[in-house]
């Protein structure tokens, strides 16, 4: 755009009578405004306003404070420049949300057949039933279902924080440097200034530095609004657009070394991405698909035959054996029977399609993740759920995860002493003691702040960045006051800030003297610090040479010994500059040397005191634990030490973040995966890491091949660089305390307590999710076996199924509606964590369920068949065979349907258990839903048998019937006992099913590296959240820095933002000793040593996982 200040009124010209004549910018001002760029915005800001001050004074805001807060004028600000609220695209009609239920394979099947049955429901011949109604019955409450399950994902929650929510135009900033790659694409932080670029975007993060900045656009007139706008405008077109390029923005997610030809490489990929096909990200969803399309296909074919032989028995026996001739007036019962035949075999198709499987697994997933919000769980993801049941390694951060994340400074280094405790104000001479009250109040974010407790006894609060409380907290503890020198010297007089970053590792502010002189406080990790330092102040304050030996000998009597003890080690430093010449602020090398160190303090970060257990279950569980810090490694190995990550006598690694990357990469700079392979297995802390160190890390494991199981890698992650790793895990894990919003959106599972033992929860409730789908398949396939022998065989001797229409799907109804409520409901136990991983490709059937499977319908077809052909003699009735077309129902028919409920109700409760448990009834009371489910069906039972009459085709029954179809239910629980007496290893001949996708299977089809998994919550969102997502996935192909979180200030219209920097000090770099460990302190038992001590009873097959 042009600069035309001619397009412009000046000053308050607006007309009068409009609200935008109280100020001296209109909307549209604004908006053209905002859409210059770098110098050409500083020209129109200072030629056509006057520079930003002006603006504020147009706008009537003080740049210090803000808006008043008065209520009229925020009401008159919302009618001239809008509310900070884009409005969301219009949400699916429930005729819609329909439509897309309908779209399930399942409901495809079932729908056809409701179809073909509501057609022939019109036709009624002479005293017939309404049967085939009931399928279309069943179809549409398998719709209704998919559809509640549809309308469930339509909701999503979002939290904002670490983006700038409104465009505007910075004030005052300190080193400042924003990710604009959600706006404009480019990858490079954009640094912000008011000399070269002042223009600040909503949407876009902040990455580095502090500022504060005056708002000039929200809503649908911010920059993110007009592409909104834009999004709703053209939804077809834009739409295919937005989704092809986030497609192409996962490309890039992964973090590799730059290679020779990489641009040629990624256009080439990108290309062939676009076409691939998603994959699922669900294992448990890949298997249930295939094992559903199986049975299926299995039900389609019985159908098929079933249908088939009775019209040739029909067919032969009437036209052949009898040899009658086809007569005019007998076609309508001849119809009849087909009509019959078919129904028989719809029937069939309808008992054998396992509609109950996806409701089963989004009861069990919706269950899981209620519960799991008690236990600190917030879930994003489904599938991420039953997917951390497999985890088979955790990478977790320290600080906050595994320590309390409460920093409290407990040794010093002041003044050629080293006090092994808080020293006596009295004992450190006033000049080094007002060093370093300035130093840490100074030098420290102003966010950062110690508040008194909230409960009377209680500790005092830490607000802000740890590490700078803990600081703050030291002052306080010399009886210093670090809020009277803020309020002498406040933000706005800091001359310069260079912020905390992964690169730096360090913080440094600079402050003008009334005399033209500049003095700059430092901290940061120790060795860095302490290797820009060429002097130290003694005992009396003054400043000695500090030599390279020094510096050595400082290292190993003190940091060392602090690290050893836990201890994260932080060095204050200062540095004078004359007055005069002016130094070249931006160039950092030269202004970060030659400082004098006042003095090195080690901080403590406590364990927490649950995580030593929650390790140890991990490790009982077969999941490895591995800390990645930031912090040095003699600190990282006591910590590990504490938390039973090292074990004494095991071939453990611990690497430095340096060592780690030049064992694993060649000349080039390239990971190498075979070198990986060597490393990874036997590494359990990798300390001084960068974010694309952890990233390298998780991918080399997920992409091993060492091991016969792919391994299932879960990471926890706080910062935004910590968006990749958290990406390509199979479960990211973000803190909800101290976690940024890309790492939150980035992420499966939020946890809202910071805590670790929160993860031991949701690998138990993952297990949990997997062993309640296995239940419930035991169950179903049961039933499913045994429906369909029974109703075939019966069908092709009698020419009709004992089990009629409406009596199967009372039956498919009480083994998919009811027992996946049942059975998916089941409350997670401590004996899940005393087995192994499932695995990737581990079947959902094992052998030990298909023993039970076919040991059951074994006893079920036994049963049934008997009382089908004998029943009669031994109760004494009526045959209930080769009765007329229309007659009415027998007791022989209502004894066997009863009994064959009965036995499905028993069989639930032996359902219960799949590992070979011999006590089916153990902690039954603790759910329910369960008992609720199977008293209610008893009961329902009894009323269709006695009530039913025709519609159920049921004729009431004796008391001593009763009872023996009650018996014969109770059977199920003997013989239950008597198939877990035989041993798996003399039923080799069974075989598994419900295998995972194996590594044929996806040669053709496997997704090439870098494009995102399907994610069934992201589809469901909003269209106008394509561009968050956009820009999320362009922030993960970042090279890897500190990210810095922000905090607003935000008031309605045009009012101030201020967004602080969260600083962060990391402990000094340690040299790395290679070689294996043996930390002297008694840990936790091996996984070994703990499965010989497991209780006794433990059944084998736990132990074989």
């Amino acid at each position: 755009m042009t600069n035309n200040s001619a397009d412009h009124h000046p000053g308050n010209s607006v007309a009068e009578g409009s609200h935008e004549g109280d100020f001296g910018c209109s909307v549209v001002d604004l908006r053209s405004l905002m859409e210059l760029r770098s110098s050409e915005a500083v020209t129109r800001i200072n030629d056509t306003y006057g520079g930003v001050q002006n603006i504020c004074k147009r706008l009537k805001t003080s740049p210090v404070e803000g808006l008043s807060g008065n209520p009229a004028d925020l009401e008159k600000r919302r009618q001239v420049f809008g509310q900070n609220f884009i409005p969301p695209k219009k949400a699916k009609t429930f005729l819609q949300l329909v439509w897309e239920a309908l779209q399930d394979v399942t409901l495809i099947i079932l729908e056809i057949a409701a179809i073909i049955s509501l057609g022939l429901s019109f036709y009624h011949p002479p005293g017939g039933d309404n049967e085939p109604g009931g399928i279309w019955l069943q179809a549409r409450e398998s719709c209704d279902v998919s559809l509640r399950m549809k309308k469930r994902q339509m909701f999503s929650h979002s939290r904002r924080g670490d983006l700038l929510p409104a465009d505007g135009i910075l004030i005052q900033g300190n080193d400042l440097k924003i990710d604009e790659s959600s706006l404009t694409g480019e990858s490079d932080h954009v640094k912000k200034s008011l000399e070269k670029d002042p223009m600040l975007l909503s949407g876009t993060h902040v990455m580095e530095g502090s500022g504060r900045m005056v708002v000039t656009a929200v809503g649908i007139n911010s920059q993110t609004g007009i592409i909104f706008t834009l999004l709703g405008a053209g939804e077809g077109e834009e739409e295919k657009k937005a989704k092809k390029a986030k497609t192409q923005d996962g490309v890039a997610l992964e973090i590799q070394p730059l290679k020779s030809q990489e641009g040629v490489e990624n256009e080439e990929k990108e290309k062939k991405k676009v076409k691939v096909p998603k994959k699922e990200k669900s294992v448990l969803q890949g298997k249930l698909t295939r094992l559903a399309v199986q049975i299926g296909k299995a039900g389609l074919i019985m159908s098929a035959i079933t249908v088939i032989i009775l019209v040739l028995y029909f067919v032969i026996d009437t036209f052949g054996v009898q040899g009658r001739s086809w007569l005019a007036e007998c076609t309508p019962i001849y119809i009849q029977y087909f009509v019959k035949f078919f129904i028989i075999g719809v029937t069939v198709l309808v008992v054998a399609v396992p509609e109950g499987l996806p409701l089963a697994v989004t009861i069990s997933l919706a269950y899981s993740v209620k519960k799991m919000m008690k236990d600190n769980n917030l879930v994003r993801h489904l599938d991420a759920c039953e997917t951390m049941g497999n985890a088979t390694a955790i990478c977790s951060d320290k600080t906050g995860t595994l320590t309390m994340n409460r920093m409290t400074v407990v040794q010093a280094y002041v003044g050629d002493t080293h006090y092994r405790q808080i020293p006596d104000p009295e004992a450190i001479i006033p000049k080094i003691l007002d060093l370093i009250v300035n130093g840490v109040a100074i030098n420290s974010a102003y966010t950062s702040k110690i508040l008194p407790p909230e409960k009377e006894g209680g500790l005092p609060r830490q607000v802000g960045n740890k590490t700078e409380c803990s600081l703050l907290g030291f002052v306080l503890d010399l009886k210093q006051d670090y809020q009277a020198v803020r309020s002498e010297v406040p933000e706005e007089k800091l001359y310069k800030v260079y912020t905390f970053n992964s690169v730096r590792k360090s913080m440094s502010t600079v402050l003008k003297n009334p005399d033209g002189s500049f003095r700059m406080y430092s901290k940061g990790a120790s060795e860095i610090i302490l290797r820009k330092c060429t002097k130290i102040l003694d005992k009396n304050g003054e400043a000695r040479v500090f030599k390279v030996k020094d510096r050595d000998e400082m290292v190993k009597k003190v940091i060392e010994p602090m690290a050893c003890h836990g201890l994260r080690t932080i060095s204050l430093a200062f540095r004078d500059f004359p007055a005069g010449v002016e130094p070249d602020w931006d160039s950092e090398n030269e202004i970060l040397t030659d400082l004098t160190s006042i003095a090195v303090v080690g901080i403590e970060d406590p364990v927490r005191p649950e995580v030593p257990e929650a390790i140890q279950k991990c490790q009982r569980a077969g999941i490895t634990v591995r800390m990645v810090t930031g912090d040095n490694i003699n600190t990282a190995r006591a910590i590990a030490t504490k938390c039973g990550i090292l074990l004494p006598g095991e071939d453990f690694l611990c690497l430095e973040g340096k060592e780690f990357n030049r064992l694993i990469r060649n000349e080039k700079g390239e990971v190498e995966q075979e070198q990986l392979d060597k490393i990874w297995p036997k590494l359990r802390v990798l300390a001084r890491s960068s974010p694309t160190d952890k990233h390298t890390l998780v991918k080399g494991i997920i992409d091993s091949t060492v091991g016969e199981q792919r391994q299932v890698v879960a990471v926890t992650g706080d910062g935004t660089n910590d968006g990749p790793a958290l990406k390509k895990a199979d479960v990211g894990f973000a803190m909800g305390i101290a976690g940024t919003d890309v790492a939150k959106e980035a992420s499966d599972i939020i946890l809202t307590d910071d805590n670790f033992t929160s993860i031991v929860k949701a690998v138990m409730w993952g297990r949990n999710v997997y062993d309640s789908i296995s239940k419930f398949l035991q169950f179903q396939l049961t039933v499913n076996i045994v429906a369909v022998i029974v109703a075939f065989t019966g069908a092709c001797i009698t020419q009709d199924s004992p089990l009629k229409a409406v009596q199967m799907l009372w039956v498919n109804l009480i083994m998919d509606t009811f027992a996946s409520l049942a059975l998916a409901t089941e409350p997670p136990s401590e004996s899940l964590l005393l087995r192994r991983p499932y695995g990737r490709n581990k079947p959902l059937i094992s052998r030990t369920m298909m023993k039970n499977i076919l040991g059951h319908g074994v006893y079920q077809l036994t049963i049934i068949f008997t009382l089908l052909f004998a029943g009669e003699k031994f109760f004494d009735i009526d045959s209930g065979r080769n009765t007329p077309l229309h007659s009415p129902p027998t007791e022989h028919y209502t004894i066997v349907f009863n009994t064959f409920v009965m036995m499905q109700l028993f069989n639930e409760i032996n359902a219960r258990k799949i590992h070979g448990e011999r006590n089916v009834f153990e902690a039954i009371f603790r759910n329910p839903i369960f008992c609720t489910v199977v008293l209610g069906t008893f009961v329902s039972q009894i009323i269709i048998v006695e009530f039913g009459g025709k519609p159920f085709s049921c004729s009431g029954l004796t008391l001593s019937q009763w009872f023996w179809c009650i018996f014969i239910g109770v059977g199920e629980l003997l013989w239950g006992q008597l198939i877990c007496s035989i041993p798996n290893n003399q039923l080799k001949f069974l075989k598994e099913a419900g295998h995972g996708t194996t590594k044929e299977d996806i040669q053709d089809e496997e997704l090439p590296e870098g494009l995102d998994e399907i994610d069934h919550a992201e589809m469901e969102l909003r269209r106008g959240q394509i561009l968050w997502f956009r820009g999320l996935n362009r922030i993960q192909t970042q090279v890897p820095c500190r990210v810095l979180r922000c905090g607003f200030l935000l008031s309605w219209g045009y009012s101030l933002v201020q967004f602080p920097t969260t600083t962060s000090a990391t402990c000094p770099i340690s040299s790395y000793n290679p070689g294996t460990f043996n930390p002297p302190a008694p840990p936790p038992q091996s996984p070994r040593a703990l499965d010989e001590k497991m209780p006794k009873g433990t059944p084998q097959s736990l132990l074989d996982c």
